[in-house]
């Protein structure tokens, strides 16, 4: 080794290459151990959890379980209709006792209610509603009507139709489809993504490490998802936006570390074995304290970014978060043990099979120091045409409206869409919402007079007492209107004004509005705290307060045009027919909280990838001139190719599967585009020509309170 300085991580990276078999059977043992478990993900994590704790709908559906036979929002109803006489006649009462006995052969299931004439039988008595108590959380319901379905739908035949629907068949089938979408997404995504890897690295072995490496910390993470979901139910949807946000990180991470290493050797020459492995451990170590150190503090962004999403007390949103950030833990660990290990054995090898044109030792574009060359010249120009841009993407973003999702996110042939349908027909627009009140027994009449006299209502049943000695009553009225119609939330709101104090509202509707209350009150915290951590963390890492606070600022254009974009696709319905979806006419609830935290954590990401690259440049020259155009020069190529990834990766999401991950690739997609192409390859350097050196000033007070972090190296 040199006499150079190495930091922190750069004799991280040495002491790697020094225990080489260490570090692989650590990683072995990780791959091998957590991988074991990792194919068991699908059937192991949850798939419910979208709901409010604490809120009085989860209450409501807590004492309906357990003490009302299970006839809670979660319970399943199998819709069982005759195209010819009545249901509970000739072959549909048939049906309905097969229905009747595989309900009751499953242990899961707590009381099996038959039809019942005024309530779960059609006043032309051609469908019936046979209701199957949930005789276990709503987690593991999910997982009986998965178990469940294929079975009861089985049960048709010529004359009778069955049809398993309910809130917990909607979660079965909505996560059937958006796992066949993701697989197709992958599918798709890591041809792209390979070939951009090619063009980006110009060697076939290059590009593979991004994607090898992406996989170790996807397989870790998955198995680790299965182990955690032992104490804490863990939803699918944390594997799913786990694969997607892993693939693109890592091969942003790897690209950095991968280009700079390349540079680093090509920039040296050995004459002795001794010689040469002491050369790749500079190599690395100089790697490490410059690219490993912006991705560290990249990653530390990211992490911060998703952790603001646990202040929303949802166990989904929870346990998305988690995953996420579980799977951005292994990528960014392999990206700083595994990755220089793998670089220092192979060395030039990673140039192997190699494009014509490329120029492996390139580390430094000539194309991008033109383009810093002419922002530089004309920054106003450039900076106004790119905020005019952001801006009138954005400005859709003032009427955009959300709402939990509607039926519509499932596929027509969706068994709980069916059977959703079939209910609608023969018991009125508001049928498959049910309310639920729990109420004390002295009050059961006033409850029952409250709902009967609501406008909104469109019938009342009968009180059910409780099946112990409780003293509650469950009392169940059907709304005028579907589930998902605006005017419900109206409707709810009196409700809970007029009906006793001891009345609890539930039912399936009610627990997705207040989902949706909790998210609108959680979102501007959630922003706010997201957008304080990012800049005080870009600040620890630049030493800079003002481009730290325009780094952070800049970030909320691309994410106010990335969902102004996507008001005018999902809410109004343009180009719904080309993405092959059917418009709900607003954006599912949890996308302003959940995607803005996903995109701020990716546009950080590249403001890192960029300042960090400026301040490298301005520590050497005090230029800042050098340091902007140096900036692009040395990492626009890579913010570049790892931007198109991304996109790539995003996209192919919109592609295919019901409406919520079509919200997600279109959504983090477009964001993506717009911030890593117009945000940091234009206005970013634009801010840094326009501060000048103010851009890179630090009062000394607070230069004494922030820890020394230099990215410059010899």
């Amino acid at each position: 080794m040199s006499s150079t300085p190495t930091g922190p991580l750069g004799r991280l990276g040495v002491w790697v290459t020094d225990h080489a078999k260490l570090v692989t059977i650590v990683w072995l043992l990780a791959i091998v151990g957590l991988g074991a478990f990792a194919p068991q993900v699908e059937q192991k994590l949850s798939g419910a959890g979208w709901q409010a704790n604490g809120s009085p709908s989860v209450q409501a559906r807590e004492l309906a379980r357990e003490h009302f036979g299970g006839n809670a929002s979660s319970a399943i109803q199998v819709v069982v209709r005759a195209d010819e006489g009545p249901v509970t006649e000739g072959d549909g009462k048939e049906v309905l006792a097969s229905v009747t006995r595989i309900l009751e052969e499953e242990p899961r299931i707590a009381d099996v209610i038959a039809p019942m004439p005024g309530a779960t039988l059609s006043q032309d008595g051609s469908t019936g509603i046979v209701l199957a108590g949930a005789g276990a959380d709503t987690n593991e319901m999910v997982r009986v009507a998965t178990d469940l379905k294929g079975e009861l739908q089985g049960l048709s035949t010529d004359t009778v139709e069955v049809n398993p629907t309910g809130s917990s068949l909607l979660w079965s089938d909505f996560n059937e489809a958006n796992l066949d979408a993701m697989l197709k997404s992958e599918l798709m995504s890591w041809p792209v993504t390979l070939a951009i890897l090619v063009l980006a690295f110009g060697a076939l072995v290059a590009a593979g490490l991004p994607l090898l490496l992406t996989l170790a910390g996807l397989v870790a993470s998955a198995g680790s998802l299965v182990l955690i979901n032992e104490l804490v139910p863990v939803s699918i949807w944390a594997m799913n936006f786990a694969m997607m946000f892993a693939l693109a990180l890592g091969i942003d991470y790897a690209l950095f570390l991968v280009v700079r290493y390349r540079a680093a050797r090509a920039a040296r020459h050995a004459s002795s074995a001794v010689e040469e492995r002491a050369e790749r451990q500079r190599a690395i170590a100089q790697t490490m304290d410059t690219a490993g150190k912006a991705v560290l503090l990249s990653g530390l962004t990211v992490l911060i970014s998703l952790s603001a999403v646990m202040i929303v007390p949802s166990p989904s949103f929870r346990s998305m978060a988690g995953g996420i950030m579980l799977s951005v833990v292994f990528v960014l660990a392999a990206t700083l043990t595994l990755l220089p290990l793998v670089l220092f054995r192979l060395d030039d090898r990673i140039n192997k099979l190699a494009l014509p044109w490329a120029r492996s030792g390139e580390h430094r574009s000539a194309r991008f120091a033109a383009w810093g060359e002419r922002l530089w010249k004309r920054p106003l120009v450039w900076g106004l045409a790119s905020v005019v841009i952001l801006l009138a993407l954005a400005a859709p973003v003032l009427g955009l409206k959300t709402a939990m999702p509607s039926i519509k996110v499932l596929p027509e042939d969706a068994s709980a869409r069916i059977g959703y349908d079939r209910v609608q027909e023969s018991f009125g627009a508001g049928a498959p919402g049910t309310l639920q009140v729990v109420v004390d027994a002295d009050e059961a009449d006033t409850t029952r007079q409250t709902l009967g006299a609501d406008s909104g209502i469109a019938a009342v049943m009968a009180p059910m007492p409780a099946a112990d000695d409780s003293g509650l009553v469950l009392v169940q009225a059907v709304p005028t209107v579907d589930p998902s119609d605006p005017e419900l939330a109206e409707t709810v709101e009196r409700l809970r004004a007029d009906l006793p104090g001891s009345a609890l509202l539930g039912g399936a509707p009610v627990e997705n509005l207040d989902l949706k209350t909790q998210l609108d009150e959680s979102t501007p915290v959630v922003v706010a705290v997201v957008l304080v951590l990012g800049f005080l963390l870009l600040l620890v890492a630049l030493q800079a307060p003002l481009i730290s606070l325009l780094g952070t600022l800049a970030s909320l254009l691309s994410t106010a045009a990335a969902f102004g974009v996507a008001r005018l696709i999902f809410q109004e319905g343009h180009g719904s027919g080309l993405l092959g979806f059917e418009s709900q006419g607003f954006l599912d609830a949890w996308a302003p909280v959940f995607f803005f935290a996903m995109i701020f954590a990716i546009a950080m990401d590249y403001t890192v990838f960029l300042l960090a690259s400026a301040k490298e440049h301005f520590e050497r020259s005090g230029d800042p001139k050098a340091a902007m155009v140096g900036s692009l020069a040395q990492s626009g190529r890579v913010i570049f190719a790892a931007g198109a990834v991304m996109v790539a990766v995003f996209f192919t999401f919109a592609l295919s599967g019901p409406i919520p991950p079509k919200e997600m690739g279109v959504v983090l997609g477009v964001a993506v585009l717009l911030d890593a192409f117009l945000v940091r390859l234009v206005l970013l350097p634009v801010l840094l020509r326009l501060t000048g050196k103010a851009a890179w000033y630090c009062p000394a007070w607070l230069r004494r309170l922030l820890p020394t972090i230099t990215f410059a190296h010899d």
